[in-house]
């Protein structure tokens, strides 16, 4: 690589793609060849979702911008709309020689589509990946206007071909959330629930966020999952939706329960403490990615609900169920009697916890920083 140093962005927009994005993040600080800075916006800074930019700032980065990109109206386009204009004068002042995107977020769409209509390169992180909301189609189209592509395993990397990639511009290097799980590293048990004043000694952890595609079935989803939590007796953690549309309805249920004593709720939480509770939970409930993909590793139980992770990977470990109350309670019964093995991780199809050292070998290698921004259509079979 050459001497000269390479300015790099990292965007993020909610705290579960600055928990994918960290370890990247912390690599190319040590990295003498990078120039590092990271454009915060979206969720983290929302103080109804927690300001999480705070914990940002509390890892000590330098080089951080913030913008708001929200809206009065709160709708996914108009916040898109605001990210691109936001961001593209960013960049525009900043000039960096690569941006960093994560998944499936209108953010992660806006800094590719700002990037490659500037002539920027954009790397997107675990592209090639499927679910069962409008999340999807955002991440193809993130695909289609990045150059560069970091996914999780070899099947991602297939679909990404099957998407007219090209086949060199495609890396498998895990999924960087396990570079941080290893559990002798994390936060201890006591001290997060000290931190949180979670006074459960066992509990499950509880998310379900909006469907976008079905948006005039949530209220009776939410009601249906929020009644089958308190039917069930169990302890629960339960965290605040992403802000997609029809969040809001999610978070006024949940005053239902703001003084059981069942239940402590939380905006957000720090993404190393939240990886400690789900170690050690007896489950996860709700339609999270962190059940299907987070917690396998860990082999704590999930109860997947509804269509939201339709078609991505499946597990021994994950139960998957209606938006049915009898299905909802009889999945809780069952892994509230279960006795799941914590003392052995599981062999993960995302990795091995080494993403970071992969990704920063490919960006510090000159040819990388050769990739043609013009990008052509590769016809499978030729």
């Amino acid at each position: 690589m050459s001497r000269n140093k390479k300015k790099i962005v990292f965007l993020s927009g909610t705290r579960a793609d600055f928990g994918k994005l960290k370890s990247l993040i912390n690599i190319s600080l040590e990295s003498k060849f990078l120039d590092v800075h990271i454009f915060v916006t979206g969720m983290h800074l929302e103080k109804k979702f927690g300001h999480t930019i705070d914990e940002i700032h509390k890892e000590g980065y330098e080089n951080i911008y913030a913008f708001k990109n929200s809206s009065l109206s709160k709708r996914m386009d108009i916040s898109l709309s605001n990210t691109i204009k936001g961001f593209s004068e960013y960049i525009v002042k900043l000039q960096p020689d690569l941006i960093v995107v994560h998944g499936d977020r209108i953010e992660a769409l806006a800094g590719a589509i700002s990037g490659s209509l500037n002539n920027i390169l954009v790397a997107h992180i675990e592209g090639g990946e499927v679910s069962g909301t409008i999340d999807e189609l955002i991440r193809h189209a993130v695909t289609k206007m990045s150059h560069i592509h970091f996914t999780a395993n070899e099947l991602a990397a297939r679909r990404l071909i099957q998407l007219g990639e090209l086949p060199s511009s495609i890396h498998v290097i895990g999924s960087p959330d396990l570079d941080l799980m290893d559990p002798k590293r994390l936060p201890r048990l006591d001290f997060v629930l000290n931190y949180y004043e979670i006074n459960f000694k066992n509990y499950a952890i509880a998310m379900f966020h909006p469907v976008t595609t079905e948006i005039s079935k949530l209220s009776n989803d939410i009601k249906i999952f929020l009644d089958s939590l308190i039917d069930s007796k169990e302890k629960y953690v339960l965290i605040y939706p992403n802000n997609d549309t029809g969040c809001d309805l999610i978070i006024n249920e949940y005053k239902r329960v703001k003084s059981n004593p069942n239940f402590r709720i939380f905006p957000s939480i720090r993404f190393e403490y939240f990886l400690t509770l789900l170690y050690a939970a007896k489950f996860i409930i709700g339609n999270s990615s962190a059940g299907i993909r987070e917690a396998p590793y860990y082999n704590t139980l999930s109860v997947d609900i509804g269509t939201r992770q339709k078609n991505r990977f499946e597990g021994d470990s994950i139960m998957h169920c209606n938006h049915d109350k009898n299905e909802i309670l009889n999945a809780i019964n069952i892994c509230s009697q279960s006795k799941s093995c914590k003392n052995k991780l599981v062999n993960s199809d995302f990795g091995t916890g080494d993403s970071d050292k992969a990704f920063i070998k490919i960006i510090e290698n000159d040819s990388f920083w050769q990739t043609n921004k013009q990008k052509q259509f590769q016809d499978i079979g030729k």
